[in-house]
């Protein structure tokens, strides 16, 4: 080889020495991340420009770190509206310190061109059966101390809704465990209920009860908004570790962000419709439906959304029947999801405007008294203004006449109380009042049942017809 041919070679290696270092050099450098900027916090929403997102996408926020030698601090957060070219953030965890201009990064592929991104088709989480006897948080994330979750599907949040056409009817009961349900507001597989009740009057022991003693395939309980502290005691006191075994719990207490306790009631609600998917009967447990619509209130109040009912954005009362027509049966042959959701009543209002679109919405509802429970009444139903709309296709027409002689007999009771108790009403006057003067007792007893006492339904039923023969 002469020294021309040497020297190109030698040429060429240096070259090709170059060019694998600057190849190397761009390997190194981070990629160009797409974001935009804060402009503007105030209250619980953020604004930010420079970035177009659908409403629902993720982001992350960047926060300042003082220290040098750890990673960048970011905030999650979720795009809930728009106005112009500038987005409205809401963060779902702490966002202390942050600071005017911070850099907002997408969590998924920004949008380019005229059109949306088309892959945005709503977050996804875990699903599947290693939940079962588990507790997560509305993200997905282990909140106990059994490690992180097995394998698992994912599903999304956003589901299509069933054709109503196409849903099975509601033709078979479901053994709920409490004598007072089971026989006089009788529910059937894939019916919705409400729960309407004032504070302390007996409603967590009573979804326990349900929940322990329901004749269910997998329960789903939504704890929204509750108190921390009542997370635990449901678990441990109410629900037990019999209930929990066959139980997936979503807990998203007060102190969460108002998205996350949204995100909690559909998740619920998303794993209740996995576990129907997959033909079996689900009882969904969902407290409170209530705190659902104020974690909305509090979303569509911060993005200027006029207020209308006592404050309740009209957004409230087009979420609450999106979230409970997803519950019920599915096609015929396919699984069920029967679902109890509690409805507080501030002052034990029943017109509160949560309550009366509840009402509107649901199969039926069971109301607790708070008087009844201040006298040691428990389960505190009232009966009287308790109902289940789907109670006259499940029962024979000798229990259905059954069920009104009783609620004949204790309503010509509870109007004439005072008269009674002050010795005003002469026996004899009416005779069906004298009748159930006679009855009361009876009734009242069969009403009242201990917290770990389970009544099946044939034995319902047999008690509720003993009474009167």
């Amino acid at each position: 080889m002469n020294a021309r041919e040497l020297a190109r070679d030698a040429h060429l290696r240096r070259w090709q020495n170059t060019l694998r270092e600057r190849i190397a050099h761009v390997h190194a450098v981070e990629p160009t991340r797409r974001c935009g900027r804060l402009t503007r916090a105030a209250g619980l929403v953020l604004e930010a420009v420079g970035l177009r997102l659908p409403v629902g996408a993720g982001c992350l926020i960047e926060l300042p770190v003082h220290d040098a030698s750890r990673e960048p601090a970011t905030a999650e957060a979720e795009v809930v509206g728009f106005g112009g070219d500038r987005l409205f953030l809401m963060p779902q965890t702490e966002v202390a310190g942050l600071l005017p201009g911070a850099r907002v990064f997408p969590m998924e592929p920004a949008a380019d061109g005229p059109l949306p991104s088309q892959r945005h088709n709503g977050k996804r989480l875990p699903v599947g059966e290693a939940l079962l006897g588990r507790v997560v948080d509305a993200a997905g994330r282990p909140l106990d101390d059994f490690g992180p979750l097995g394998m698992t599907d994912s599903a999304s949040l956003a589901s299509v809704p069933i054709n109503p056409l196409g849903r099975a009817p509601i033709e078979s009961v479901l053994d709920v465990g409490v004598r007072a349900i089971n026989s006089l507001l009788t529910v059937g597989r894939g019916q919705r209920m409400g729960l309407f009740a004032g504070s302390g009057v007996g409603k967590s022991v009573l979804l326990g009860m349900m929940a322990r003693f329901t004749q269910a395939e997998v329960i789903v309980v939504g704890l929204i908004g509750e108190r921390g502290r009542e997370v635990k005691d449901f678990i441990e006191n109410i629900l037990g570790p019999d209930g929990l075994a066959r139980s997936v719990v979503v807990a998203a207490p007060a102190d969460v962000s108002p998205l996350l306790r949204l995100q909690g009631a559909a998740y619920a609600t998303t794993l209740a419709e996995y576990f129907r998917d997959q033909g079996k009967d689900v009882l969904l447990i969902m407290d409170s439906l209530t705190r659902y619509a104020m974690a909305q209130r509090e979303i569509a109040l911060a993005i200027g959304e006029p207020p209308a009912t006592k404050g309740y954005p009209p957004s409230v009362f087009a979420k609450l029947p999106a979230l409970v027509e997803r519950a019920g049966n599915g096609p015929d042959g396919g699984g069920s999801i029967t679902a109890f959701y509690t409805v507080l009543t501030e002052g034990d209002d029943q017109q509160d405007p949560i309550a009366d679109s509840a009402r509107a919405i649901l199969d039926g509802h069971i109301v607790l008294s708070r008087q009844l429970a201040e006298s040691g009444h428990y389960p505190a139903i009232d009966i009287e203004q308790s109902i289940s709309r789907a109670m006259a296709a499940l029962i024979d027409d000798a229990q259905f006449d059954t069920v009104r002689r009783f609620k004949q007999m204790l309503s010509r009771y509870q109007r004439n109380r005072d008269l009674i108790n002050v010795g005003a009403y002469a026996p004899g006057t009416d005779p069906m009042l004298d009748q159930a003067i006679e009855l009361y007792p009876r009734l009242e007893g069969f009403l009242q049942q201990g917290m770990r006492e389970r009544a099946s339904y044939p034995d319902a039923v047999q008690q509720l017809r003993g009474l009167f023969h």
